[in-house]
């Protein structure tokens, strides 16, 4: 099990390559629909701040010896917490999307200083958990979350950058054409 100053690290490095991926990327791009899948990087955002808000709430509930309910609840069904999450904040401000991404991640952080080592490690500690340590759910709900969805985000912020600077550059992008479209299309026309 890693320690709680490794698992501090790991929520530091995972925000910082999260944060450097879409640094290139001006506001429009952020708010482009279907960067990865149907979100946009914005939505991204947005989800990764549900999530760790769930966790913050869920922490101070499991501090209070509560069972975490909705945190429980959102781990058991994942798309639908995505999509619930998705559906609400849809239009949300771009500059405080940033700054709730910055404040929800300033609460985990102090929320898992609260806990001791043993306290997080303990698989049995917290019942509710079903064998489950707290830093499993922490790490789950956090920098793994932003582990799988950041090749994405890399992909669609360096093909921004490229037809970015190839508008600059007056050039027009060429695109693949599947030749047996064109003849499926072809054939429907006779």
């Amino acid at each position: 099990m890693i320690s709680k100053e490794q698992l501090l690290d790991a929520l530091d490095n995972s925000r910082e390559r999260l944060l450097v991926a879409i640094e290139p990327l001006p506001d429009e791009a952020l708010q482009e629909k279907q960067a990865v899948g149907e979100w946009s990087v914005n939505d991204v955002l947005i989800n990764i701040t549900a999530w760790e808000a769930e966790l913050v709430t869920g922490l101070m509930r499991i501090r209070q010896n509560k069972r975490p309910d909705k945190l429980l609840e959102a781990l058991n069904n994942p798309t639908v917490f995505d999509r619930q999450r998705f559906i609400e904040n849809q239009d949300r401000d771009l500059d405080q999307v940033f700054l709730d991404l910055q404040q929800v991640r300033v609460q985990v952080e102090e929320w898992i200083l609260e806990f001791t080592e043993r306290e997080l490690d303990s698989p049995r500690r917290y019942h509710w958990l079903k064998g489950k340590a707290l830093k499993e759910i922490i790490a789950t709900t956090t920098f793994e979350r932003e582990k799988k969805i950041l090749p994405q985000l890399q992909l669609f912020a360096q093909q921004w950058v490229i037809l970015a600077m190839d508008i600059a550059n007056d050039v027009i992008p060429l695109t693949t054409i599947n030749s047996n479209s064109q003849e499926n299309n072809h054939e429907d026309a006779n």
